[in-house]
């Protein structure tokens, strides 16, 4: 019976010393994985939201003349034949 209560004791004392050791499977290690998780999610959600908005924006120069003439005068400062430049100077 001492033999068995030994070996119980000694098996406690091994699982709790695996539990706490800092370079395998710790509780410690277990919660940095748990934010690095976290930080990888909210990455992944910001990753999402920028390729929705991408999507949305590609869709809308395919479909409409209008997005791409608007892109075409903020960025490369074109005009039509028809119309009159006036630059405003403060």
């Amino acid at each position: 019976m001492k033999v068995l209560f030994v070996i119980i004791v000694l098996l406690i004392a091994h699982f709790q010393y695996r539990l706490w050791e800092p370079k395998n499977g710790s509780l410690a290690q277990l919660q940095n994985r748990e934010q690095d998780l976290e930080e990888l999610k909210a990455q992944v959600e910001e990753k999402k939201q920028r390729n929705e908005a991408l999507y949305a924006e590609v869709e809308d120069l395919r479909k409409g003349q209008e997005a791409l003439e608007e892109r075409a005068r903020d960025e490369l400062g074109m005009i039509r034949a028809d119309e009159t430049f006036f630059q405003v100077l403060e």
